[in-house]
C-alpha cells in the first residue's frame, strides 16, 4: 500500500452531506400506461441500458474540491443480470449523495467487450490531505474499435479485474466534453494539478443522439484529458418518450411553486388574457392603425423571422394599459414544450410563463440602492424553467431556472419542495428572472450591479393549477401548436426612452466618487437590460431545440 498519508479517516469529526442519500420528499406514482416509459430500461440500438443510483463507497477525501470538502469515489451496485458497468461515479461531498451511472446489455452481440488492460492514471498515495487510504484510478485499455466510457477507481494498487468493466464498440459511442469540477487536491481547479470533472455529451439538443453515462473523467496536469466517451442512441425509436397521458402525470408530480416578491406590481398572466384586453398588433408604416388581437392570436403571422415589420403592444388607452401591465395571477396559464434530451434518455419538460409587462430595474451601487428609471421596462416578458425528467423510471433529477439571457442547472438534491414533489423557485421582482432560493442575487460585482430580489410572499403561482402542452415534436399531430406560438416577431414595441437622460438621474444622487463606477458598469451591460427592443417569442430561444446552457 505505500506510506501512508499522516492524517487519517478518524481526524474527520463532522459527517459531510454526501453522508446523507437524497430521495424526493414523497414516493413516484404509478405512471399511466404506455410503451417505453418507465420501464427501467432503454434500448440504444444494439446496446440496452439502465440507470443505476446504488452505489458501494471505494475512496474519499475530506478536503480539496468544492467548499474544501473533498469528494466520494463509488462503484455502482445492484447491476442487473445481464448488465455489466462501464464507469465509477464520483461527486464532491458538497451534497447530499445523489446521482447515477449507467449501466450496459449487449443485445446483439459485439456490442460490449471487456478491456485488454488497466492503465493507472493517477494515485493519492504522495498526497498529504485527509482521505481515506489510498485511491487508484485506472483506465481500462479498450479492444481495437472498442471505447472506454469511464474510469475504475479502487482502493489498492492491484489492478482490477478484467471483467470489472466493459468498453463499447466505437460506433455506439459520441463524443463528451467536461462538465462540472467534481474534485482536486485543492478548493479550485488546478489545470497543473490532478483534477476530477463529469462528463455530457459535446452536442446536445432535440436531434442529437448522445446519451450522458454518469460516469467522470480524471485528468492528471496539462496531459490531454483521459480519454473517454459518452453512449449515443443509434436507434431513431423514441418509444421511451412519455406519451401524452404520462405528461400529465409527470407535469402533476412535479409542477413547480413559483413565488413572487412581495412588492412585485407586474405579474403573470396567459396569452389568451394579454389579448382579450387589449393587446394590439401593430405594423410598420401603419402605426396608426393597431389591429387588436384575436384570443388565439389567429391573426398574428405566422412563422417567417423576426424581420421588425410587425410587434405586439399594450393597449392605446391609459386606464386600460396600466391594469394589462399588472398582469393577473388567477388568470396565469403556463404552457409546456416537451422535448428529448440526451439521446432521449431524458425528457425535458420546458414551463413557459408570459407576463404583459417587464417591470423597471434597480441598481445597487455600494451602499446605495438607486431605481434605473425605465431602464429594465419593456412589454411581453417570457421566463421558464425546465424539469429534467429521467425516461427509465419517471424521477425529476435537475431543475433549470432561466435568468436574463442565461441561467443555472440545479440538482434535485439542492433544490426546495412544497406539497410532495413540486419544486420551489422564486422570480426576481419586476425582471421575473428564476432563482432555486429567495435573496439578492447581483447581476454585476459585489460592489455595483443590477438587483434581482427575491423573496417568499403570499403571492404565488401553482404552475400546476392552469397549464397546457403547446408543443412535443415527437408526438407528431397528437399536439396542435396555437397560432401565438408561431409567432416569430416581437412580443413589445422598441422602447422611445433615452436612456442617457435616466442614467443621469441615477447620478444625480450618487456621491461623485461613485459616478464614474457607475458609468462604467451601465456600459457593460447586455442590450436587454435597457428593454431597448420587445423579446420574441418562446419558439427564437436558443433552448427551443438546444439544451439549456
Amino acid at each position: 500500500m505505500g506510506n501512508r498519508p499522516s492524517a487519517s479517516p478518524n481526524v474527520v469529526s463532522e459527517a459531510s452531506p454526501i453522508e446523507t442519500s437524497f430521495s424526493l420528499p414523497s414516493p413516484l406514482p404509478t405512471w399511466p400506461p404506455g410503451e417505453g416509459f418507465g420501464h427501467g430500461t432503454i434500448d440504444l440500438g444494439g446496446l440496452r441500458v439502465c440507470q443505476i443510483s446504488s452505489f458501494n463507497k471505494v475512496w474519499a477525501t475530506h478536503e480539496g474540491g468544492p467548499d474544501d470538502l473533498g469528494a466520494s469515489f463509488f462503484d455502482p451496485s445492484q447491476i442487473p443480470q445481464g448488465f455489466f458497468m462501464l464507469g465509477s461515479y464520483s461527486q464532491p461531498n458538497n451534497r447530499s449523495l445523489y446521482g447515477w451511472v449507467l449501466a450496459g446489455k449487449d443485445e446483439v452481440g459485439g456490442a460490449l467487450k471487456t478491456p485488454l488492460d488497466y492503465t493507472l492514471v493517477w494515485s493519492s498515495e504522495s498526497l498529504k490531505i485527509k482521505q481515506d487510504g489510498i485511491g487508484y484510478i485506472w483506465l481500462p485499455n479498450a479492444p481495437d474499435g472498442y471505447t472506454a466510457l469511464g474510469v475504475v477507481v479502487t482502493n489498492s494498487p492491484e489492478k482490477p479485474s478484467l471483467d470489472k468493466i466493459c468498453c463499447v464498440r466505437s460506433d455506439l459511442t459520441d463524443q463528451c466534453e467536461i462538465d462540472t469540477w467534481i474534485w482536486g487536491p485543492g478548493k479550485q481547479s488546478d489545470p497543473n494539478g490532478f483534477n476530477a470533472f463529469s462528463l455530457r455529451p459535446s452536442n446536445r439538443g432535440t436531434q442529437a443522439m448522445g446519451v450522458c453515462v454518469g460516469t467522470f473523467v480524471a485528468q492528471n496536469g496539462n496531459s490531454t484529458p483521459t480519454s473517454v466517451a459518452c453512449l449515443k442512441k443509434v436507434s431513431s425509436n423514441l418509444s421511451c418518450m412519455p406519451n401524452l397521458n404520462q405528461i400529465q402525470a409527470i407535469f402533476q408530480a412535479y409542477s413547480p411553486r413559483i413565488y413572487f416578491h412581495p412588492d412585485e406590481e407586474y405579474l403573470s398572466s396567459s396569452v389568451s388574457w394579454f389579448f382579450n384586453n387589449g393587446a394590439l398588433l401593430y405594423k410598420k408604416g401603419e402605426e396608426s392603425n393597431p389591429v387588436p388581437v384575436e384570443p388565439t392570436g389567429s391573426n398574428l403571422l405566422q412563422g417567417g423571422s423576426n424581420d421588425g415589420e410587425y410587434w405586439l403592444d399594450l393597449p392605446v388607452d391609459k386606464k386600460a394599459k396600466e391594469r394589462v401591465k399588472k398582469g393577473d395571477l388567477q388568470e396565469t396559464e403556463v404552457y409546456l414544450h416537451i422535448k428529448p434530451m440526451l439521446g432521449a434518455t431524458f425528457t425535458d419538460i420546458v414551463v413557459w410563463v408570459f407576463y404583459p409587462f417587464n417591470g423597471p430595474a434597480k441598481a445597487k451601487v455600494e451602499l446605495i440602492n438607486a431605481p434605473l428609471g425605465r431602464i429594465g421596462e419593456h412589454v411581453g416578458d417570457w421566463e421558464h424553467l425546465t424539469l429534467r425528467i429521467s425516461n427509465f423510471n419517471g424521477e425529476l433529477w435537475s431543475v433549470y431556472f432561466s435568468q436574463h439571457s442565461g441561467g443555472s442547472w440545479f440538482n434535485a438534491s439542492e433544490l426546495e419542495f412544497e406539497n410532495g414533489n413540486k419544486a420551489v423557485g422564486y422570480a426576481s421582482l419586476h425582471g421575473h428572472a428564476m432563482y432555486s432560493k429567495p435573496g439578492l442575487v447581483l447581476q454585476g460585482s459585489s460592489r455595483i450591479g443590477i438587483r434581482n430580489d427575491t423573496s417568499k410572499s403570499k403571492i404565488v403561482l401553482d404552475t400546476g393549477a392552469r397549464f397546457s402542452v403547446v408543443a412535443a415534436e415527437y408526438l407528431g399531430t397528437a399536439i396542435i401548436e396555437p397560432p401565438w406560438l408561431n409567432y416569430l416577431r416581437k412580443w413589445g414595441p422598441t422602447i422611445s426612452y433615452d436612456v442617457k437622460d435616466e442614467i443621469k438621474k441615477v447620478e444625480k444622487i450618487l456621491p461623485e466618487k461613485l459616478k464614474s463606477v457607475f458609468q462604467k458598469f451601465v456600459k457593460s451591460l447586455p442590450n436587454e437590460v435597457f428593454g431597448e427592443e420587445g423579446p420574441t417569442g418562446p419558439k427564437l430561444k436558443r433552448n427551443w431545440i438546444g439544451d439549456e446552457i
